[in-house]
């Protein structure tokens, strides 16, 4: 039997909802990424993010059942994505992560699943 719980689990619904209000609060402000975002309705945006963000942190597959296959970097290739952009993406992540009431030590281990996806969907 499989005891491994999984940051999904540990996370919960109700803190990763938390995380990503904070999160796209601080994204839709910035004046480096919030024009990647601001054509598209944020409740729409939060939601995506939240079926995706539920199955790549262990959880459900929410995003394939609602939207298909992610294909992330594809669907991140009409926007100019750059290593400034990502940047500021992981800074606001992890300003994001640190308003949430959980052990510091998890805040890390959160954090740390996001640098390697976010250099992925550089593309210029």
């Amino acid at each position: 039997m499989n005891n491994i719980i999984t940051i999904y689990e540990k996370l919960g619904d109700e803190k990763l909802k938390q995380l990503l209000d904070a999160f796209y609060d601080r994204v839709f402000a910035s004046e480096i990424i919030g024009p990647l975002f601001n054509h598209t309705e944020k409740d729409l945006i939060k939601d995506k993010q939240f079926c995706f963000l539920t199955q790549f942190l262990g959880g459900p597959p929410r995003y394939i059942e609602k939207y298909g296959h992610p294909r992330m970097r594809m669907r991140h290739m009409p926007h100019k994505i750059t290593m400034e952009g990502r940047d500021e993406w992981l800074r606001l992540m992890k300003e994001s992560i640190n308003t949430l009431e959980i052990e510091e030590d998890f805040k890390e281990a959160l954090y740390n699943c996001f640098p390697k996806l976010a250099t992925h969907m550089v593309n210029s």
